[in-house]
């Protein structure tokens, strides 16, 4: 997507994005994509999830990062995953509040899927916040 094509909901998009998911997580995504097939699928997710999406009213960023955990969780998409835990952390979620809803998932979507996302999300927490303790 140009600078002359893009619209609100990019720059919105962009902010929130960077806001929740930080400016290195958001680099990184986009310059592996920049000039191959998935940079517009990038700018696409941009402009609608980030900034059609995230800047709904209704719902706070902590209840959405919530709400993310548990999809990504069902959807065993446990790259995103580690973003997104990430961002609950920003959002304000706790440690514990993180290994609850993966725990609540299991019940939903199964040990396996729980099982998996768990390991991802222990990876980011112990790297963002240290081990437990």
């Amino acid at each position: 997507m140009e600078n002359n094509h893009r619209d609100s909901r990019f720059d919105d998009g962009i902010k929130v994005r960077r806001e929740v998911m930080g400016d290195a997580f958001v680099d990184a995504a986009l310059d592996r994509a920049a000039g191959s097939d998935g940079e517009e699928l990038q700018n696409h997710v941009t402009a609608t999830v980030w900034g059609s999406v995230w800047t709904r009213e209704g719902l706070s960023r902590r209840d959405r990062s919530l709400l993310n955990i548990g999809m990504l969780v069902a959807l065993r998409a446990t790259e995103e995953l580690r973003g997104h835990v990430c961002g609950a952390l920003t959002n304000g979620l706790t440690r514990e509040e993180i290994t609850e809803a993966i725990i609540h998932a299991s019940g939903y979507c199964g040990a396996p899927a729980a099982l998996s996302a768990m390991k991802v999300a222990q990876e980011v927490l112990e790297a963002e916040l240290g081990p437990k303790g």
